[in-house]
């Protein structure tokens, strides 16, 4: 067993993790930085839908963890168990304690397979299929290739989850698909939702609704799935109606796409540092913890309620590295996060409706010339090149990129509403 102390110290080596480490080595040469990631491999995780829809790889978003971390960056390759907030250190399943100065969480979250009672043991078979794991993501579109009709079921669970569009944005693909086939009317296809809408913002759910549409795709709110049956392909869904009252219904498919429920990783829920849902319980505005003020929360399993995705994480690591070197400094700590998130909708196998929106679901998009609720090729392009290229070679470096979001921008579209 042994100690260690670090200046700054990061749980989580994934999107959060790793950009906030570059992006504090390139404002400060000197700080004593170190990460606690046990994972050997990084995944970027935007990509396993278009990997589900066949048009990319699960190559082409792998890289090996240790040729992001700026070596002189320590890496300490173990699990974080347990933290000693007022102690100001944290304990590793090794045995080993760190201590820190400044600490930044940010594991991400964790999928709760066992929540669908069945889901284990069918997953990656019967045509049952996931894209939020690299283990099952290229079964996805194994699936895809091999059904040639009958019913196909995309489900999604209570949020909070990682890219709330997700489960939509692979149905869109599967349809494209079967529409290039010119086999589309040979399918039912229903999207069956925990939710009471098709997206949390209505700005775009309108807009998304008429891409439904014009696949011919059924929808169901307040459907949550809760046990499968793979070999017999039959899925049970708890429904919800408008007082409240609960029951079970079946349905069969010839195919399914789910969305496992989503939460913070247990070692974060049993922490001090928690919520009393679980996440780490940070100011929505400075990622600052609400009670120890040496500790930071960014990414995934923040609780701040905006979209879990790797844009909003762009937008939260500045403010993470400018307040930790506030403090530092003797300084106060500044809000600057204001809730950013970003959704590329893939609606076709060539088109994108770019979804920006913050806190509140106010509309933020950062191009105001385009309506942005309209899907357009040059954000494939975004999603399957430009998109990656930022995030490998600008965000995890640590350079800092900053495209203006302004409610403002989206004014006049709202007038047309």
């Amino acid at each position: 067993m042994s100690n260690q102390h670090h200046t700054l110290l990061i749980i989580g080596g994934g999107a959060a993790g790793v950009s906030v480490a570059n992006n504090m080595r390139r404002q400060n040469a000197d700080i004593d930085i170190a990460i606690v990631e046990p994972s050997e491999v990084h995944y970027y995780q935007p990509g396993f839908t278009i990997i589900g829809g066949g048009a990319y790889t699960l190559k082409e978003t792998t890289r090996n963890e240790v040729d992001l971390i700026h070596p002189t960056v320590t890496w300490i390759k173990d699990y974080a168990e347990t933290f000693h907030p007022d102690d100001n250190s944290v304990s590793l399943r090794s045995g080993d304690t760190v201590s820190y100065d400044y600490l930044v969480v940010c594991p991400g979250l964790q999928l709760d397979w066992d929540k669908i009672e069945g889901l284990k043991e069918t997953l990656g078979k019967n045509n049952v299929c996931s894209n939020y794991s690299a283990e099952t993501v290229e079964y996805t579109w194994e699936c895809i290739q091999a059904i040639k009709e009958g019913t196909a079921l995309f489900t999604q669970p209570p949020m909070p989850i990682k890219c709330a569009g997700a489960p939509q944005k692979i149905m869109y693909l599967a349809a494209d698909r079967f529409r290039k086939r010119g086999t589309l009317d040979k399918f039912n296809i229903e999207f069956l939702n925990a939710g009471p809408a098709l997206f949390g913002v209505p700005f775009f759910a309108k807009a998304l609704s008429k891409v439904v549409a014009d696949y011919g795709i059924k929808t169901s709110f307040n459907h949550n799935l809760v046990a499968i049956d793979g070999p017999a392909k039959i899925a049970t869904f708890e429904t919800t109606d408008s007082e409240g009252n609960k029951q079970r219904i079946t349905k069969a498919f010839d195919m399914i796409h789910v969305t496992p429920p989503q939460s913070a990783p247990d070692f974060i829920k049993k922490s001090p540092l928690a919520n009393a849902a679980g996440w780490v319980d940070v100011n929505p505005n400075t990622l600052q913890h609400t009670k120890y003020s040496n500790i930071f929360g960014l990414g995934d399993a923040g609780s701040t309620p905006n979209a879990k995705t790797a844009a909003a994480v762009r937008k939260q690591v500045p403010v993470v590295v400018d307040n930790i070197l506030s403090l530092e400094n003797s300084k106060d700590v500044q809000g600057g996060y204001d809730g950013y998130g970003s959704c590329p909708l893939t609606t076709s196998l060539s088109k994108v409706m770019l979804a920006e929106f913050a806190y509140d679901g106010k509309v933020t998009p950062s191009f105001p010339l385009l309506d942005p609720r309209k899907s357009r090729a040059i954000w494939w392009w975004g999603k399957t090149t430009g998109f990656p290229w930022l995030y490998w070679h600008l965000m995890l470096k640590g350079y800092r990129i900053d495209i203006p979001h302004l409610e403002c921008y989206a004014k006049k579209f709202m007038k047309e509403e």
